[in-house]
């Protein structure tokens, strides 16, 4: 079986999808070849001749080889200025090449000028017509050979972010044609959000065989009639994919410790919506399997993708030398809810000398009262000494802000600007997002609502705000108010571009790398 990641998404680390598939189906007795065509797709494309007539696109064609050495070099993460050049420039290449194709494509996106991801008639237009994909000569080159080795004629599509939506049936619309008897399956995060909807029929029929609503691994094994050998989930394979070629100073490793959300709350949260389950790793089989990567992989980075570490899981991760490989301690970073754990000085300590090195955090909202509305489980102040716990014990913060939502107000906002006015050193990076209201979220149908986007395949929906809170007058705020605030624009000028959080953790650990040292020994009891 082939499993296929497709572009466009960030080129800086292996899928987490098809890596885990990947694994679990080995243990199983069959044999499968991952494929990052993400990756590939994004070298494809910088490597792709050009004719460029303005200065800037000249100069950043010359230094292409120069500037992808560099974004897999450590130094680049010590100069913020330089990093923005460097993959301001990688960008403006991919963007050059998109532009023979009629399509906007950056680093981490994929903008098509007439189709749509969110219409399903598009979708089926882009499968028609493959070889009008700014990927044709790329993927119509490179599949054949590994499908005429293949020998369970299976092919299956990772298909998570909709920026891989139309490049995904470009590359299923060829396998169709030119490969007709193969069994084409999808699955993914987008096609599960789909195939969650409210009387979901599935307008693909025809194109593909299979369509995978939540995890792939069960379902996988049963498409090929195969029949369950291992007990536990093993570890995610990597050695298949070119690590040495992702754009990252060192391999990053993706790992689920768990699906769907331990908390699983959250007013008009998609998991909630969506009604996905949590499914936790045992946190001892966690620890055995990181263990095992990092002494197989030495990797320079875990990234812990889960939608929130579990507090079991990660007093268990707060030991010292938890990642060790050969002496060389592996750091890590995921997304952690906040809790009174993260206040705990010792705690934070303890995980810092585990290897975290950075902890994204979901914060929201500084306003008490928009949070206990939106059922978010967390504290102000417990958010403002968890902030602080972390600076102590030097694990950068990836703070997560979200506007809009029908609970918010402007007055509320503002609140939510002066606490990181506050405790703007404590903030490393900022996320800034406007709300989108899921069609299927709890409480919807209270709220005076209009189509968001045009398209049967559209998993939001607009909204008249209860408050007058409307995405225009938020837009306004955001760009000329809360943007604007000195503390803010610091902290934003250190967001990485393109990739944000998945390198923002590189940078946390330049810092340390410059000289602060911890100590090995520290603990959590």
């Amino acid at each position: 079986m082939i499993l296929i990641h497709p572009p466009v998404a960030k080129p800086c680390e292996p899928p987490a999808g098809i890596t885990k598939l990947a694994g679990f189906l080995r243990a199983n007795g069959v044999d499968c070849l991952p494929l990052d065509a993400n990756l590939e797709g994004t070298l494809y494309l910088l490597d792709r001749p050009l004719q460029p007539t303005d200065t800037w696109t000249k100069r950043a064609t010359r230094n292409l080889e120069r500037n992808l050495h560099a974004l897999r070099e450590w130094q680049l993460y010590e100069s913020p200025d330089r990093y923005r050049r460097t993959v301001m420039d990688l960008n403006r290449v991919i963007a050059a090449s998109g532009k023979q194709s009629h399509v906007r494509i950056s680093l981490s996106d994929f903008q098509h000028e007439q189709l749509s991801p969110l219409r399903s008639g598009d979708l089926l237009a882009s499968a028609d017509h493959p070889e009008a994909d700014p990927y044709y000569h790329y993927f119509s080159a490179r599949l054949p050979p590994l499908i005429q080795q293949d020998t369970d004629g299976v092919v299956g599509f990772s298909l998570t972010y909709l920026s891989q939506a139309i490049p995904t049936f470009a590359m299923i619309g060829f396998l169709r044609r030119e490969f007709p008897a193969l069994r084409l399956v999808l699955g993914g995060g987008l096609v599960t959000s789909w195939m969650r909807r409210e009387g979901w029929r599935s307008p693909f029929a025809g194109l593909v065989d299979d369509m995978v609503d939540g995890p792939g691994e069960y379902p996988l094994l049963r498409i090929l009639g195969k029949s369950a050998l291992a007990l536990d989930i093993p570890a995610p394979r990597f050695l298949d994919l070119p690590m040495e070629r992702y754009l990252a100073p060192g391999s990053i490793l993706p790992y689920a410790a768990s699906s769907g959300c331990y908390w699983g709350r959250c007013s008009f949260c998609p998991e909630t919506a969506e009604g996905n389950e949590y499914g936790p790793l045992p946190p001892d089989l966690v620890v055995e399997q990181l263990r095992s990567l990092a002494h197989e992989m030495k990797p320079a980075l875990f990234h812990l993708v889960d939608n929130a570490l579990s507090p079991v899981l990660m007093e268990r991760m707060a030991r010292p030398g938890l990642l060790s490989a050969d002496d060389a301690r592996t750091l890590w970073y995921g997304f952690a809810r906040i809790t009174p754990h993260l206040a705990n000085p010792d705690f934070c300590r303890a995980l810092r000398a585990s290897g975290c090195v950075m902890l994204k955090l979901g914060l929201e909202s500084a306003d008490q009262e928009v949070l206990d509305s939106m059922h978010k489980g967390h504290n102000v102040d417990v958010a403002r000494r968890a902030l602080a716990a972390l600076r102590q014990a030097d694990i950068a913060t990836y703070v997560y802000l979200l506007f809009g939502t029908p609970q918010e107000t402007e007055a509320a906002a503002r609140t939510t600007l002066q606490f990181v006015v506050n405790e703007g050193e404590h903030i490393d990076f900022l996320n800034l997002a406007l709300f989108n209201l899921p069609v299927a979220a709890p409480g919807v149908c209270l709220l005076d609502t209009t189509p968001f986007y045009t398209g049967d395949l559209s998993l939001y929906t607009d909204f008249k705000h209860p408050h007058g809170w409307d995405r225009r007058e938020v837009r306004q705020f955001l760009d000329k108010e809360f943007k604007r605030h000195p503390v803010v624009q610091k902290i934003l000028n250190r967001h990485p571009l393109f990739f944000t959080s998945n390198h923002a953790p590189f940078f946390a650990a330049s810092r340390a790398r410059r000289g602060e040292a911890l100590d090995s020994r520290a603990g959590y009891v």
